[in-house]
């Protein structure tokens, strides 16, 4: 209830503002010490080995919030087993013009264009470099992508640039083509150069001095079609995992009719749900247990993360859920999992992943 009047007031201000605000309080949290003993821990069952990496749990928080601020340790101590900063760019970046978030609050939803706004690869890897060990409890993900004004034809290169520069300081990498608010970035999950560009980036992650997982995110805006292809080439260059999805350009259901529905840029949130299960369901039947799956798009509570982790998600992300529900959604989630896990008799959350998957519900 004392969320909901916060919100309720936050709400009233410009989302950007507020985003700022946030920023602070959660550097400053980083800092506190009763903060890191007290976070919300996770049962034992929830526990995931993947990529070659521990979590304490499933849910981490997507890329597109830590813009490479790195106040990583502040959503540590909220709970969140990993964290995704990005999306970087080789070079600093100012983003499109305002207004570029959105609130659809009827809708639980989000709409955003912000565009990569960023304060470019190096800033960052100087803020992750500063990042003591003892203040980062979970893992770092970077998520990498191009300026603006980089032609797709160069594109490999402005991804190695960030990967060449993060690379030290991250658990994991994400090549992000799917964003929907760079021109022609989405382009790029066309087979033939999704293909030169994964390979180049993949190699690269691999002839590290400490080689690092990278994975590719997609686009829940992909035809079935194409995201077996995307599956089909992530396997073939050897890619470590696929992040689905991204925000949808669609405006499904009732946010058609939303005053909002006409701005361009991604939509976030409940609605995205349905589509975002599609992609996850799609991805994780053609990749066959090869390779790990991030579930991310409308995971608003427990039930949503368990059902992507029954989808095929060995991993889950949220963001706009974290908006709407607060400080308190890590140990929210945690709580629910817990009770469904015991509920359907899985003795572990890897147990459950891609059980409706596997006997077609």
């Amino acid at each position: 209830m004392i969320w909901r009047a916060l919100r309720w007031i936050l709400f009233r201000f410009d989302p950007e503002l507020i985003h700022r605000l946030a920023v602070a309080a959660l550097r400053a949290l980083g800092w506190c010490p009763l903060a890191r003993r007290v976070r919300p821990r996770a049962a034992p069952s929830l526990a995931v080995e993947t990529l070659g990496l521990h979590f304490d749990h499933p849910l981490g928080l997507a890329a597109g919030f830590d813009k490479g601020e790195v106040i990583a340790p502040g959503l540590f101590a909220l709970g969140f087993s990993h964290v995704e900063i990005g999306t970087l760019t080789p070079r600093p970046q100012a983003g499109n013009p305002r207004p570029r978030l959105f609130r659809l609050p009827e809708h639980r939803a989000l709409l955003n264009r912000m565009g990569f706004n960023n304060d470019g690869a190096e800033a960052c890897a100087e803020r992750l470099a500063r990042l003591a060990p003892a203040r980062r409890p979970g893992v770092v993900g970077v998520n990498v992508g191009k300026n603006k004004t980089t032609p797709n034809d160069r594109a490999g290169d402005d991804y190695l640039a960030c990967i060449d520069r993060l690379h030290a300081s991250a658990d994991y990498l994400v090549v992000n083509i799917s964003s929907p608010n760079t021109p022609g970035l989405r382009e790029l999950q066309q087979r033939d150069a999704l293909e030169r560009l994964l390979r180049v980036c993949v190699d690269r992650a691999r002839s590290l001095p400490v080689p690092k997982p990278l994975l590719v995110k997609l686009a829940p805006d992909l035809s079935g079609e194409a995201l077996d292809e995307a599956v089909d080439v992530a396997l073939a260059v050897g890619a470590s995992g696929i992040v689905a999805t991204n925000t949808t350009i669609q405006r499904p259901g009732a946010v058609a009719s939303h005053p909002r529905a006409a701005e361009t840029g991604g939509l976030s949130g409940e609605p995205l749900a349905a589509l975002a299960t599609f992609a996850l369901r799609r991805v994780y039947a053609r990749a066959g247990g090869r390779i790990p799956i991030v579930g991310v798009g409308g995971v608003m509570n427990a039930e949503d993360a368990y059902a992507r982790v029954r989808s095929g998600a060995t991993l889950v992300q949220a963001y706009t859920g974290y908006i709407y529900a607060g400080p308190g959604f890590v140990a929210g989630v945690l709580a629910g999992l817990e009770r469904l896990l015991k509920r359907d008799g899985f003795s572990s959350i890897c147990d459950a992943v891609g059980a409706d998957v596997r006997r077609g519900a």
